[in-house]
């Protein structure tokens, strides 16, 4: 197609973009546009004196075209000219940006490898883009991935980056050519940008300073065959012995309606292998996998699907997420206002599992109370905390059947805060005095609820009573909470297999925001609105869910429950555990990445309170850091000044392998509490995933910058652009167009029509 324009138009396409258009005949426009006016104006008399036996239609058709051949002849006396401005040869810097990262070492569909093209096309002597380029400009290479800088030969390049940093590559060219004339940059590379820095941030200095961006895209569009593994994501730390629900996404081209396995493994053993039916070629499918983490301490986790024969790429293959797996034994405090079954059955279910200290509060009578699972004999001594700090010693709060008007004021606005400010969990169960018909609402816990509260009034004096079948909602299949242990796929089927449960408080609607993960069907068969079994809702820094049944026990001891179904058993030992999961601690520290590599700056992010939760910056904070060979520092981290409670410091690892991080905070000489974190320094693996050439990256650096976008097949032409693109020291030259081919070619077709119309009318 650029063939065919130069072709008619004497010039290239971009030629037209970058000139200007100009008339080089004497005279003004005026004059020229007035005898234009005069030449049609007697070619429109002569076919209205000579009619013939013509008709008024053919008379205008006819003048047309002569107006229109006479209008090109004018047209080309004005001798139109196409304005350049070129460069000055060995005047100008042009920066050519050469891709250093692992993807570029990447087969083509033909053979060949993306880092070819730049031998071809760059060595001195042989490439015919680096002969075009010298001579006219001076050149200056330079190399990026992760990082950006100057060399000298094209030997320098290693193909080995583990990153690509477009938006740094950039800003490092431009300001290393900054006291230069530069007529543009080049840009060899695929595309593959991996890094998070917005790109608007490097082109806009660019735009300022009138540099245009060249874009040579390598590799194909299209990488096939191959699978890829989507992001995993995982949490940073799980208690030990928590199910994990992963959904794991998968792309290919090349494989599509076959069946892959998936095996997620730790260093030691496999911990789940699930099938996935792959779709058709390139839309995504998602798997889900569950697995259990048994083992605490810092676990790798790798996401596996084997190597298909034909494969382009098999390093995209295999995802590796790290979890900190907890050993810890976290306290929930469990307050019951009446004797119930729920309470053994709760306690029994979660008897076994040493990660979890269920403390119960039970009220027997009048102001006396039943004590299970207490550390000591102080422990809740006086009855439910009356003070933030000791409801705050526990991670999590389970409030059965009891009445709001039990605790006072400053109670209920502990417990609201308990879930805001401390970020604990809090459970509200079903019961005759529980939600609605407990009085709960207009109190400052009915906020915090996952669920709408409906005024017992409208119930009827009899108070309201149900019956409900418990399945899972489409977002409960997804929720480790309420699978079970089953199979992904047996899931329903376990839960259609429990016997119903009966409920007395009527809660039909969530607040906005909140999630239903259990619904319940009434047995009757009266036709109505679906039970919210259970909800939950993120509130503040914490989590607030609603289990309405007042009967859980049911599925342990129910007649038609299997005495092995370990249903119950699973289902409050995977509840009580979601309950504490991502409880913050008083004291906190995460890094602002989970993996980084040898060099990569680490922030260290604190979050310090006191034993109330409330924000400390005045503390003395102190980052311990152990590097894999055993080498500690001390790293002081101050206060940010623009969050309350948020300390940071940076550091630069320089070891492979594991570092632990332990951090200190005092005030005054008191201790505030430690926190210990680990940071796994790693190799990245991201230039192999999303390695088809992102031509949409490279069109956009190159049209916001005024540049072009080229492939290898047009780039023969990039020299003789970057001349014509204005940019640099230059000067202007003229260029005739009124013997374009097409002017021509215009010309014969008015007097061909003319003449055909003439034939095909009689008229000749």
């Amino acid at each position: 197609m650029d063939t065919l324009f130069e072709f008619l138009f004497k010039y290239r396409g971009i030629a037209f973009e970058q000139g200007d258009f100009a008339f080089g005949a004497p005279g003004s426009f005026r004059i020229w546009l007035g005898i234009a006016g005069v030449i049609a104006a007697s070619a429109v008399a002569t076919y209205t004196i000579a009619r013939g036996k013509s008709s008024v239609v053919d008379r205008g058709i006819m003048a047309s075209l002569r107006v229109a051949l006479l209008g090109l002849l004018v047209f080309c006396l004005m001798q139109p000219t196409l304005r350049i401005s070129t460069v000055v040869p060995q005047q100008n810097f042009v920066g050519v940006l050469i891709d250093d990262s692992r993807s570029m070492g990447l087969d083509n569909e033909d053979g060949t490898r993306r880092s070819d093209f730049v031998a071809g096309a760059f060595t001195p002597g042989t490439g015919t883009l680096f002969d075009g380029l010298s001579e006219r400009f001076v050149l200056r290479f330079f190399r990026f991935s992760d990082f950006a800088d100057r060399i000298d030969e094209l030997g320098e390049l290693t193909y080995d980056g583990t990153r690509t940093d477009v938006a740094r590559a950039l800003d490092a060219a431009r300001e290393d050519l900054a006291g230069v004339p530069l007529a543009g940059l080049v840009m060899v590379t695929d595309g593959a940008d991996n890094d998070d820095r917005p790109l608007t941030q490097a082109l806009v200095p660019l735009q300022a300073a009138g540099v245009p961006v060249f874009t040579v895209g390598v590799g194909d569009e299209i990488v096939e065959p191959d699978i890829e593994l989507g992001r995993v994501e995982l949490p940073r730390a799980v208690l030990e012995g928590s199910t994990l629900m992963v959904d794991v996404v998968v792309t290919q081209n090349g494989f599509g309606q076959r069946t892959v396995p998936i095996i997620v493994s730790d260093d030691t053993r496999i911990l789940a292998e699930e099938s996935v039916d792959l779709g058709p070629d390139g839309e995504p499918v998602v798997a889900r996998i569950g697995f259990e983490l048994e083992q605490a301490g810092s676990r790798r986790i790798e996401f596996q699907i084997p190597t298909q024969s034909g494969e382009r790429v098999e390093e995209n293959n295999h995802r590796t997420a790290w979890v900190d797996v907890r050993g810890e034994r976290e306290k929930i405090l469990y307050y019951e206002g009446e004797p119930r079954f729920e309470v053994k059955f709760m306690r029994r279910a979660v008897e076994d599992d040493e990660n979890l200290q269920l403390v119960v509060l039970q009220r027997t009578a009048e102001s006396k109370f039943l004590r299970l699972s207490v550390s000591d004999s102080t422990e809740l001594a006086f009855g439910f905390p009356s003070t933030r700090e000791e409801l705050y010693r526990y991670r999590a709060l389970v409030l059965g059947s009891v009445e709001a008007s039990f605790f006072t004021y400053d109670q209920l606005q502990m417990i609201a805060d308990f879930v805001s400010v401390r970020g604990g969990g809090l459970l509200f169960i079903g019961g005759h005095s529980a939600f609605a018909e407990g009085g709960w609402i207009g109190t400052p816990v009915e906020e915090v609820l996952p669920v709408v509260l409906r005024d017992p009034e409208q119930t009827g004096p009899q108070g309201y009573f149900a019956e409900v079948k418990v399945e899972p909602t489409p977002a409960g299949l997804a929720h480790p909470a309420v699978q079970l242990d089953a199979d992904v796929g047996a899931v329903p089927a376990r839960w259609d297999s429990l016997p119903a449960l009966t409920v007395v408080n009527p809660i039909t609607r969530t607040r906005p925001g909140a999630t239903t993960l259990l619904e319940g069907i009434n047995t009757d068969g009266i036709t109505g609105d679906r039970q919210i079994v259970l909800a939950f809702q993120r509130y503040g820094r914490g989590t607030s869910i609603a289990l309405t049944p007042q009967d859980t026990w049911l599925w342990q001891m129910h007649a038609d429950v299997p005495l092995e179904d370990q249903s119950h058993e699973s289902f409050w030992r995977q509840m009580l555990r979601w309950l504490v999961d991502g409880v913050p601690d008083a004291v906190s520290v995460v890094t602002d990445q989970e993996r980084v590599e040898p060099g990569e700056t680490v922030r260290l992010v604190a979050t310090i309170s006191d034993s109330t939760y409330l924000e400390v910056n005045d503390a003395g904070v102190t980052a311990t850091v152990t590097s894999p060979s055993g080498v500690v520092d001390e790293l002081p981290v101050e206060w940010t000044v623009e969050q309350d409670g948020e300390y940071i410091v940076e550091f630069r690892p320089s070891e492979m392998g594991d570092y632990e991080i332990t951090l200190e905070a005092s005030r005054e000489g008191s201790a505030l509490g430690t926190d210990v974190s680990v940071l796994h320094v790693a190799r990245s693996d991201d230039e192999y995933f999303s390695s088809a050439r992102r031509t949409s990256l490279l069109q956009r650096v190159a049209d916001e910058t005024g540049g072009r976008f080229y492939t290898a097949d047009d780039v023969a032409t990039l020299p003789e652009d970057i001349a014509i693109s204005g940019a640099g020291v230059t000067l202007t030259e003229e260029h005739d167009l009124w013997d374009m081919p097409a002017i021509f070619l215009m010309m014969m077709l008015l007097m061909g029509a003319e003449w055909g119309f003439r034939r095909v009318r009689g008229l000749v």
